[in-house]
């Protein structure tokens, strides 16, 4: 049975007096849980012990305070998949619990996180690095899960762990998709059924084009108002909006 656990003081006990010999599986989520959050709980009860989910929609990481309004709330049915998939631990932490300091102190990469996404989304960045960090130190788990739909932020964690000498292992899991190509996305049940059936359009350009200066011109002629379309070392990263929703997808090429 899932334990569901609201305080860091329940989530410090476990990991000190339940685990102390045991792996321990972390996937930090802001709920809204789809098939890709379950893909991730599969793999971490794979190769874990012990797996912890945390549910916590982090407002540091928002540059859109509308964006952070409308983000959807499934706690209940949130729960059942971790259930399903056999997670130990629901963590539904408190915003003063992760923030005791108001956010007074921050992460921030001066690179990586300047680009992409970045240059778009002010201050996304250090809020996504310094719940992440505060998380992981908290849990101190053996490995922690991100899903590679968000790969900018996959490379950023991963940089974070490094830089600061964090013991843990970061594992990328490759983006599940629906039949039509599109990325799944907790943003996506907030399109309408027009743009819902344009949204795959994201992926097969960004696969088909032969540049990404052709996968802009093919966005924008196919509705989209595109935010960046660039390649970098062998990937092609997109974002591009579809009315006001902000889809973000990536391919090799």
């Amino acid at each position: 049975m899932t334990q569901v656990v609201t305080t860091i003081n329940e989530v410090k006990s476990i990991r000190k007096a339940v685990l102390k010999e045991k792996s321990v599986g972390f996937i930090p989520t802001m709920g809204a849980l789809h098939a890709g959050h379950a893909e991730l709980m599969k793999q971490a009860r794979k190769e874990n012990d012990y797996v912890i989910v945390s549910i916590f929609v982090n407002p540091t990481q928002f540059d859109n305070t509308e964006d952070l309004e409308k983000y959807p709330s499934t706690i209940q049915s949130d729960i059942r998949m971790a259930e399903k998939e056999t997670i130990n631990c629901v963590w539904l932490p408190k915003y003063s619990q992760i923030y005791p300091d108001e956010y007074k102190y921050k992460v921030s990469e001066s690179e990586l996180s300047k680009t992409l996404c970045g240059t778009h989304r002010p201050g996304h960045f250090d809020g996504m690095l310094t719940v992440v960090m505060r998380l992981l130190n908290i849990i101190k788990p053996t490995r922690a899960y991100f899903g590679e739909k968000d790969y900018q932020q996959l490379q950023l964690v991963r940089g974070l762990v490094q830089a600061f000498f964090m013991d843990t292992q970061i594992v990328g899991v490759p983006t599940v998709r629906e039949p039509t190509g599109l990325a799944l996305s907790s943003r996506n049940t907030r399109l309408k059924p027009e743009e819902k059936e344009n949204a795959p359009l994201l992926y097969k350009i960004l696969k088909l084009a032969k540049s990404d200066e052709d996968a802009r011109l093919d966005l924008e002629k196919n509705g989209f108002k595109v935010d960046y379309v660039q390649d970098i070392n062998g990937r092609r990263y997109a974002a591009a909006y579809l009315g006001p929703i902000r889809l973000i997808d990536n391919v090799k090429i």
